[in-house]
């Protein structure tokens, strides 16, 4: 498992800004407080479903910062609800997302953290694994056969969907036409409850890029500043006609897959208890106010602040209605909405 090693070697900012370390900050921190915030209120019963993200603060805030607004696009997977938050999704779209509520993006239709935002270049996707892919590097065609430049496509899926054959399909189409494509698997050592182990023979999953002809690389996911620094090059080859690269970012998942999962039938507390020694939100928190970028005040500030604007967004989100039962054939076929006719 990677170690966050960024305290030790002192802080590379790769051009970060204080303000953008503490923006990625405030991103970890709130995607932990609507994690939480969602597993609460389904076992209140408010919401049947909710998915965490735990573990994957840090390469998801990291990411995000390397996203171009308003130029790039984004084509994520369920679990990734810091994406969302740092290319522009507010907490209060995502608790709309949650309770299933009429104002939703998506009308109230979807799974809670199935987001899309034609405005922030949220592209929407299905539960299914790998489904989004295709949809992703048909995007980055688009770009390539309009002669766009200056932008990407950020697609993201977990270690397990690498096993789908459309995954596979998708990479080699990216590399043949050298699309503006990056690929950013966010490997958290579980497949639902399947290990790495019982999934691939050599789990190095950045290695494969080499057979599809494109850059691979696997790096600290439980760095932020790391993440951003790769997904940053990565975005920027793309976006400058240096076709697609696979990139790998090592992380955990601590909470069990979804709350409908019991994660104790496949793993123990003690191998969890043993990965939260690395849990990125602490080791960063420490990293920033060691180095001056934040003070003990400004971090508890700031947690106040997150706290305030999740029950915040999570009452105003609350009190929506949900969907008319007439709303549920909409939006399903041009034309007549009958499916006989």
């Amino acid at each position: 498992m990677a170690k966050t090693d960024t305290k030790a070697k002192g802080l590379d900012r790769h051009g970060l800004t204080d303000e953008q370390l503490r923006q990625i900050f405030r991103n970890m921190l709130l995607q932990r407080q609507l994690d939480n915030r969602g597993f609460q209120l389904n076992r209140q019963g408010k919401v049947p479903f909710a998915l965490g993200s735990e573990g994957h603060e840090a390469l998801q805030a990291g990411a995000a910062m390397a996203f171009n607004r308003g130029k790039d696009i984004l084509a994520p997977y369920y679990r990734d609800l810091g994406l969302a938050l740092g290319i522009g999704l507010t907490p209060y779209e995502i608790m709309l997302s949650i309770f299933a509520r009429v104002d939703d993006h998506n009308g109230g239709r979807q799974f809670p953290n199935h987001y899309s935002s034609k405005a922030a270049g949220l592209m929407s996707f299905s539960s299914i694994l790998a489904a989004h892919i295709p949809h992703a590097v048909g995007a980055a065609y688009a770009q390539k056969y309009r002669g766009e430049t200056g932008r990407a496509v950020l697609v993201t899926c977990g270690d397990g969907t690498t096993s789908e054959g459309e995954w596979h399909e998708s990479m080699n189409f990216a590399a043949i036409h050298k699309l503006p494509l990056v690929m950013l698997v966010e490997n958290n050592e579980w497949a639902i409850s399947t290990p790495l182990s019982k999934q691939m023979a050599n789990p190095e999953i950045w290695k494969r890029a080499e057979g599809y002809g494109m850059p691979g690389k696997r790096f600290n996911g439980f760095d932020p500043i790391e993440t951003y620094a790769n997904v940053k090059e990565a975005l920027d080859r793309a976006r400058t006609g240096g076709g697609p690269t696979l990139l790998e970012g090592m992380c955990y998942r601590f909470l069990a897959h979804s709350t409908d999962d019991n994660d104790m039938t496949y793993r123990t507390k003690e191998i969890v208890a043993e990965a939260r020694k690395h849990d990125p939100v602490p080791n960063f928190q420490a990293v920033l106010v060691d180095s001056g970028v934040m003070s003990d005040a400004d971090v508890d500030a700031m947690k106040k602040d997150v706290l305030r604007e999740t029950n915040e967004a999570t009452d105003k989100a609350e009190a929506v209605p949900y969907p008319q039962a007439s709303d549920l054939y909409t939006n399903l076929y041009e034309g007549a909405w009958q499916p006989w006719q």
